[in-house]
């Protein structure tokens, strides 16, 4: 029996077991070993060859191959330098694929060329919701993003007013598009097995995004979630000084008691209520 015979067939595992990659759990790390998902996701994903997909957090590239063929261009982006021989091996025979060892969080997402049309990733844990909203707020070109997350995050992306898990983050996503918690992954399909469930999400976009005002005024309005939303925005460090009133009269006009939370309105209100006190 030759070493390639031993070496796993699974793509992750084997560039595991070649390039002796050890999983970094500061960033997250945990690798998709079940190419079954593979499938699911690219059915989710709406899939066609006139798309430009990016994907954050490439890994080891397994979902990176999968995707490439079925695509116009693929935009790869991995912040963990040490990951790049595994990601060649996987990109270098893809034509239409685009290596960018950067972070997504900090890296000029506009600059991307071809722009892309859809995100499809497997993002990691800490970063997931601030990378989401960010493509949300920074790609308007794109008009369906499919993700794994942790099932928390996808819950609250996905959470309608009124919920523990409605905020801030449910408001920006869902004005932008249509938020829908695909289906649960079981964590035997990772390695390492992550200590949280996961799930995979879509947004489909169904208008803009919030804009810089609104995306304020929201966070804003959760900030401190035991007092109104008009008493949230007295709070904060720049308010007007008659933003207690404003914010009161602009909810009576809404239909909305004075003294509502924020959780109370759904994200259609956060847009007229910017509108109203601007």
């Amino acid at each position: 029996m030759t070493v390639a015979d031993e070496l796993p067939r699974q793509a992750s595992l084997n560039r595991l077991r070649r390039f002796d990659v050890k999983p970094n759990r500061e960033l997250g790390q945990n690798f998709l070993i079940d190419d079954n998902v593979l499938r699911v996701i690219e059915k989710e994903a709406r899939l066609d060859t006139a798309d430009v997909v990016l994907e954050v957090g490439g890994g080891l590239g397994v979902l990176s191959e999968h995707l490439a063929p079925l695509v116009a261009h693929l935009h790869v982006v991995e912040v963990d330098r040490s990951l790049e021989a595994p990601l060649r091996d996987a990109l270098d025979p893809l034509p239409n694929a685009t290596l960018h060892l950067e972070d997504a969080v900090r890296m000029d997402l506009a600059a991307l060329d071809p722009a892309p049309t859809k995100v499809v990733a497997n993002l990691p844990y800490g970063v997931a919701a601030t990378v989401l909203l960010r493509t949300v707020e920074e790609l308007p070109g794109v008009t369906l993003w499919l993700a794994m997350v942790q099932r928390e995050v996808a819950e609250r992306l996905a959470a309608a007013s009124g919920g523990k898990a409605y905020g801030a983050t449910s408001v920006l996503a869902q004005v932008a598009g249509r938020v829908r918690v695909v289906r649960k992954i079981p964590r035997t399909v990772f390695h390492p097995v992550p200590g949280v469930e996961s799930a995979l999400v879509s947004i489909q976009r169904t208008g803009p995004s919030a804009t810089p005002e609104l995306s304020a005024l929201v966070h804003t309005a959760f900030a401190h979630r035991r007092k109104t939303l008009a008493g949230s925005l007295a709070l904060a460090p720049d308010a007007q000084d008659d933003v207690r009133e404003r914010a009161r009269a602009a909810l009576e006009r809404m239909g909305q008691p004075a003294d509502a939370r924020a959780e109370r309105l759904a994200p259609h209100e956060f847009v007229t209520l910017a509108e109203l006190l601007s």
